[in-house]
């Protein structure tokens, strides 16, 4: 089985992504931590959608514009307005190469163990204690997804759901639509989780919590990944398996 690559631990933060398995065609996802020279980090993750070279092309013009962004910001200001503006220049980007191309998005701002997310489609957010208690958790932009807020469906019945590949929101879409979240202070021990649906359709977040929550971050993460990549290629019955490209960033405070 192909192994998940990892990057080295760097301000708290570990990176995984890796391919389909057995699938001929890159990898669609593209993730980044961004620093900002006032201090903060943006931690990135965009899943590229409509066709192998076209999702690729969007998930990367998506985080190279946003890098853009920050990059501009003087020392001084917020993060805020460089997210909000870096995301609607890449979906100008994107809708201009005119290739049907898009992606979901999934961004982190850090400020000083604050957390504040934005979201817009599918690639989601999760943020937990030591003990596995949820701060957060983003809801998809999807039929689904919405079906899961509105009570309609549980998280078990929505995990195998035929519908649920189905978003309504994406970078790269007209009526884009950038989702804010509130600011959430993080403890020492807290641990954040960004990932495409890779990781979410393959693993209960349950799962993911019970893996990341305690323990060195960059065993955890490699643990996560390769169980999500096992489901993937050897499906049981009453597990979830979805195979996809797969990337996720883990960022706890203390692990920096």
């Amino acid at each position: 089985m192909q192994q998940p690559s990892q990057s080295q631990l760097l301000r708290g933060a570990v990176v995984v992504s890796t391919r389909c398995p057995e699938k001929p065609t890159a990898n669609e996802d593209t993730a980044a931590i961004i620093a900002h020279s006032g201090g903060g980090l943006l931690l990135v993750v965009a899943d590229g959608m409509g066709g192998a070279s076209a999702g690729d092309r969007a998930a990367k013009i998506t985080v190279e514009t946003l890098s853009e962004a920050v990059a501009k910001l003087p020392p001084d200001n917020n993060l805020r307005s460089a997210v909000l503006d870096g995301i609607e220049e890449a979906n100008r980007r994107v809708l201009d190469l005119k290739l049907g191309a898009g992606c979901t998005l999934a961004v982190v701002e850090l400020q000083e163990n604050v957390a504040r997310p934005y979201h817009v489609g599918d690639t989601a957010i999760a943020i937990f204690g030591q003990r596995g208690k949820l701060k957060l958790a983003t809801a998809s932009h999807s039929p689904v997804g919405m079906a899961v807020e509105a009570g309609m469906l549980n998280d078990e019945e929505a995990m195998h759901h035929e519908d649920r590949h189905l978003v309504t929101n994406a970078v790269g879409l007209q009526e884009m639509r950038i989702e804010i979240g509130p600011p959430i202070r993080l403890s020492p021990l807290d641990t954040l989780v960004i990932a495409s649906d890779g990781l979410f359709d393959n693993l209960h977040l349950c799962e993911i919590v019970d893996t990341l929550r305690t323990g060195r971050l960059l065993d955890s993460v490699g643990q996560m990944a390769t169980l999500a990549m096992q489901r993937m290629v050897d499906p049981h019955p009453g597990e979830p398996s979805k195979p996809d490209d797969l990337t996720a960033i883990a960022y706890r405070p203390s692990a920096q």
